[in-house]
């Protein structure tokens, strides 16, 4: 898996006020928990554009103060209004401990559907995983060679490599769906 390195300073004073003062400073505040102490530290938000602004997963080596954690990004909160990114949660990935992250999903293949005329619709971009730090994948993922007209790739018919897929296996990923002229085609044939 891709990681990305970002370097923070320790918050000294915790609370409201800092909190607001450090984002008029263009600074986001953050926390790392997980390992054995809780770290509260701000980050210049500029260094979030390649970490939250993509459809990638990424594990992030934080450098707070000359001390070095291996992590990933447990949670993102952004203004309701103007989008501004207010707060990002870090969990320390632990040798041998499963940690639970949303994964991109790839397809893999061509499907006979979008060949005769019908449009693949994702449904799903992301599945939550289960896994090691070392055994999470960069993607899940997804053969639609066989996917028909009308047809789905349901979570369940994909073949986990030494993960876990928390995602519900009912839940469809992409869908082939039939365009009216091509519906129109099919009635018409009958």
């Amino acid at each position: 898996m891709k990681s990305l390195e970002i370097v923070g300073f320790k918050r000294a004073n915790l609370g409201k006020t800092d909190a607001k003062a450090l984002r008029l400073d263009a600074q986001v505040p953050c926390v790392l928990y997980g390992g054995a102490e809780t770290v509260h530290f701000s980050v210049p938000a500029i260094l979030f554009r390649e970490l939250l602004y993509t459809p990638e997963a990424h594990i992030v080596d934080l450098n707070v103060e000359g001390t070095t954690y291996r992590a990933i990004v447990q949670d993102a909160q952004f203004h309701p209004v103007n989008e501004m990114l207010l707060h990002v949660d870090f969990l320390e990935l632990q040798e041998g401990k499963e940690v639970k992250m949303d994964i991109p999903v790839k397809y893999i293949g061509v499907s006979p559907g979008v060949l005769a005329g019908g449009k693949l619709a994702s449904k799903l971009r992301k599945l939550k995983v289960k896994a090691t730090a070392e055994n999470l994948p960069d993607y899940v993922e997804v053969d639609i060679s066989n996917l028909e007209l009308g047809k789905s790739v349901k979570v369940g018919s994909v073949q986990p490599n030494n993960y876990t897929i928390l995602t519900n296996a009912q839940a469809p990923i992409a869908t082939v769906t039939i365009p009216r002229a091509l519906k129109g085609e099919l009635a018409g044939n009958k």
